[in-house]
């Protein structure tokens, strides 16, 4: 097949698509980076987390070891992480540099704020909602059906990004 054949452009762009750098398992990666876009568009530190998360997601962050957090599991260790130390502009990669004393910070945060993880069924296999809460301000990112796939983005109610599900 040559270069300029449209079927060899179309694999192309699929592979551009598909293969993107990841620091971890996907899954508890995407946690991460709704988490910390949440964080950073509410701008302080939640005293409440709220995760609402499609089948597929519970199912394969439930038992993951989370990188970068001391071998933390599961999705409030992915979604504590992702606020603590998480840079929201790295996407999968969100995680990739933490140091040593935002793992301590992680863990008081897990021990410390009530993180809840909700069940939701949208039609969608892969559906991630993160609200988070301080005080009377709430921040709430959604991604939806790939991993870094921002169609949500929420501060106290009003809409500052909105991209067709």
């Amino acid at each position: 097949m040559k270069k300029d054949d449209i079927r060899y452009q179309t694999y192309v762009n699929i592979l551009k698509e598909e293969l993107i750098p990841a620091f971890g398992c996907t899954e508890p990666i995407a946690l991460a980076y709704a988490a910390a876009k949440a964080r950073q568009t509410l701008g302080a530190l939640p005293d409440r987390v709220l995760l609402q998360v499609s089948g597929s997601i519970i199912k394969n962050v439930k038992s993951v070891i989370v990188p970068n957090t001391g071998h933390l599991k599961g999705m409030p260790a992915a979604a504590a992480a992702g606020i603590i130390a998480g840079d929201p502009d790295r996407e999968l990669e969100v995680i990739s540099q933490v140091p040593e004393e935002k793992i301590k910070e992680i863990r008081a945060f897990l021990e410390n704020v009530r993180i809840d993880v909700e069940h939701i069924d949208n039609g969608h296999v892969f559906d991630i909602i993160v609200t988070e809460y301080k005080d009377s301000h709430s921040a709430r990112v959604r991604i939806l059906d790939t991993h870094t796939n921002i169609v949500l983005i929420e501060k106290d109610g009003s809409i500052l990004y909105e991209a067709a599900a």
